[in-house]
Order: C-alpha cells, then sequence, then structure tokens
C-alpha cells in the first residue's frame, strides 16, 4: 500500500508539469514558397536553408512572447516558379494555419499569391523585385531586397559611365521578373545615351537563342541584357561565344549565382556582369560567420539569397520578441517602424514595404566565382 499511495501523486505531478510546459509554448508555424523542381530549385532550395539555419538559431536560444516560449516550424512547400502553384500553395498555408511566409522567390508567382497572403492575414517577405509586388497596398507585404528599379537602373548607369557601351541588346523571358528587370534598364540605358537597338523575347524554359543572338549580332550590339534566370543566361553565353558575338552578357541578381558558372563552365568570365541587392557578404561583419555556420550546416556555399531570407527571419522574430505578440498585424506594423542589422544589410521599410535604403553591387565573373566590381 505505501508504494501505490506514493506514485499516484507523482504520476499526477509529471502529468501536471507537462501540461503547464506545453501551456508554456507557442508554436509558429512559418512557411517558405519556391521552386524546389524544376531549372530555378537550386535557389528555392538555398532560400529554404537560410530560413531555416535562422530557426534553427532561434529554437536554441529559444525566445519568449508573452511569457511563453515561441518554437518555429517550418513548412516548406514546391510552388514550381509558376502562379498557379503558388496560388495554391498559399491556400494550403492558409488552410494549415501559417502566420508568416518567406518567399516566393518569382515575382511572377508573388503577385498573386500576395492577395491570398493579404486576404488571411499572412506576413509575407518575397524577393520577388517586380515593382509590382509591392503596389497593392498591402500592410504585411515585404519586399526583403532591391526592387527592379534599382538594379536595372544600376547595371544601365555601370554599363554607360564604366563600360561605355554605346548600343545594347535586350532580351527577356516574359515573365514578370524578366519584363520588369528589362524594361527598367531599357528606361535608364536610353537616359544615359546608350542606343537600345533590338528587344528580343524568349521564354524561361527555352535553351536554343541562335535566331535571337544572330539577330541582334547582325545589329553589331557592344552588350546584351538579358532579363531571365540563370538556367537560361548560362546557355545563352555558350551560344554567343559560339557565334562569335564578342559582345557583353549584362543581367540582373538571377545571374549573381554560382548556378550561372557551374552550367556556363569557361564561357563566363568577365564577359559576364550582373547586379545585386544587397552588400557584399564577406566585407560585412557578420558576412564570413554566416557563410561559415551555412556550409558548416549544408555543405555547400549560400547561394544569391539565403542571407536576406536569413535576415529577414532574425528581423520577423526580433519583432515577435519586442511586440510579445505572434500576431502577423503586429508584427507587421513593427516592420515598418522598426529597423535590423542583418548580414548582409541593413532591413527598414518603408510605407508600401520596400526597402528604404538598399545597395547594389555590380559583379563580374573570375575563375568561376563572383567578383565586385562597384557598388550604389
Amino acid at each position: 500500500m505505501p508504494s501505490r499511495t506514493y506514485t499516484l501523486p507523482v504520476a499526477g505531478a509529471i502529468l501536471l508539469f507537462a501540461a503547464h510546459a506545453a501551456s508554456a509554448q507557442e508554436v509558429v508555424k512559418i512557411g517558405v514558397s519556391g521552386p524546389l523542381s524544376g531549372a530555378n530549385a537550386f535557389a528555392g532550395k538555398d532560400n529554404e536553408n537560410g530560413v531555416r539555419l535562422a530557426i534553427e538559431e532561434l529554437n536554441a536560444k529559444k525566445i519568449k512572447a508573452g511569457g511563453k516560449v515561441v518554437t518555429f516550424v517550418l513548412s516548406s512547400e514546391d510552388d514550381q516558379g509558376d502562379p498557379k502553384a503558388g496560388v495554391a500553395v498559399a491556400q494550403k498555408f492558409v488552410d494549415n494555419g501559417i502566420k508568416f511566409v518567406l518567399g516566393p522567390y518569382n515575382s511572377g508567382v508573388a503577385i498573386p499569391a500576395s492577395r491570398v497572403y493579404n486576404e488571411a492575414g499572412i506576413l509575407m517577405s518575397t524577393v520577388g523585385t517586380n515593382p509590382k509586388v509591392t503596389q497593392s497596398g498591402y500592410k504585411t507585404v515585404f519586399r526583403i531586397v532591391a526592387s527592379d528599379t534599382q538594379v536595372g537602373s544600376s547595371v544601365a548607369d555601370y554599363a554607360a559611365k564604366q563600360l561605355k557601351v554605346k548600343t545594347v541588346g535586350v532580351i527577356d523571358d516574359r515573365t514578370a521578373f524578366g519584363q520588369g528587370i528589362a524594361m527598367e534598364f531599357i528606361k535608364q540605358a536610353k537616359r544615359s545615351g546608350v542606343k537600345v537597338a533590338g528587344h528580343e523575347f524568349t521564354t524561361d524554359k527555352s535553351t536554343d537563342f541562335a535566331a535571337i543572338l544572330t539577330a541582334l549580332k547582325a545589329k553589331k550590339v557592344d552588350a546584351i541584357f538579358f532579363g531571365g534566370y540563370a538556367p537560361q543566361g548560362a546557355p545563352m553565353v555558350r551560344q554567343m561565344r559560339q557565334l562569335g558575338l564578342n559582345a557583353k552578357l549584362l543581367g540582373g541578381d538571377t545571374l549573381c549565382s554560382p548556378e550561372m558558372a557551374k552550367l556556363g563552365g569557361d564561357a563566363v568570365g568577365e564577359n559576364v556582369l550582373c547586379a545585386q541587392g544587397g552588400a557584399i557578404l564577406e566585407k560585412q561583419a557578420g558576412g564570413p560567420a554566416f557563410k561559415a555556420n551555412y556550409k558548416k550546416r549544408f555543405k555547400q556555399d549560400p547561394d544569391v539569397y539565403a542571407p536576406s531570407f536569413y535576415d529577414q527571419m532574425m528581423f520577423i522574430a526580433h519583432a515577435i520578441q519586442a511586440t510579445n505578440s505572434t500576431d502577423p498585424s503586429v508584427v507587421g506594423a513593427a516592420l515598418h517602424s522598426a529597423s535590423h542589422k542583418g548580414v548582409v544589410g541593413t532591413y527598414a521599410y518603408d510605407n508600401a514595404g520596400n526597402m528604404k535604403k538598399s545597395s547594389v553591387t555590380i559583379y563580374t565573373f573570375r575563375k568561376g566565382a563572383l567578383a565586385p566590381l562597384a557598388s550604389y
């Protein structure tokens, strides 16, 4: 009998303790939407890794909000870089109680998905650079990098002033991103006195660019600006070499990827220039440590946007702590009114959700690696 009267209260106490521990925690679901299949899967996985690294660090620190330990849980979905699939992912996140979404990667996905997230009160943080992404007035939509206006203009300015380009051809892949950045490049190129000799079109699935490159070669262009992604940019530059088209290939952030050199091989060198929003990672105070931690965790170097996704996840967590709330509308208001120093820059947003200030860096490739040339 004594043993029985002793064990029952202990069991009860354990149950009460477990119940109290559970009540003292709050699970916050974080969604990541990006291309995990197809040609841009490398970018989608890199973005996911940036968020994952931040979440693992945050969960180890056991941050609190409202007296409860916040546990972040990652849910990553493949939006295929496709608008319809992206909207389906958005609805799935709504149904699963996701509060914060990092992504989408593609502007063409971010624009329609943002409407779903806004209606559900979900906070969305995207690297979609098309200006339209933040023109709907949604208070919980944030662009965490420079827009096409900044990036496209910077490339055009550099081409005119530093490369002394006189005549340029433009190719875009007809995606929301490709069209958006190409138009911004054209505007600034014309303002800078550069002649736009032709504007050709392709798709984000194409691999043969001989016809459009031949047309631009006949116009004796000094450079070609490509509004599109690395899986098309790499074969394009190889085909430029095969056709004897000795022009520079210019592009935006999507060409500033190790994938460009990986797919393009020795055809990718100082003949390729790209512009990326944000400061040079290695030259930032926390940059080398982030790069080392990322490589230790994922056995590879970070690609273009992993640092930005990491930074924004950290900013969201700090806003949750500061407001003692996991309500996306409360956190969104805090993001608008505060700032956060991350590994690739300081994050502060205007009323539309754009970065108040975002530097743009021009890069080229040397021995298969990105080499910075100038910052704006």
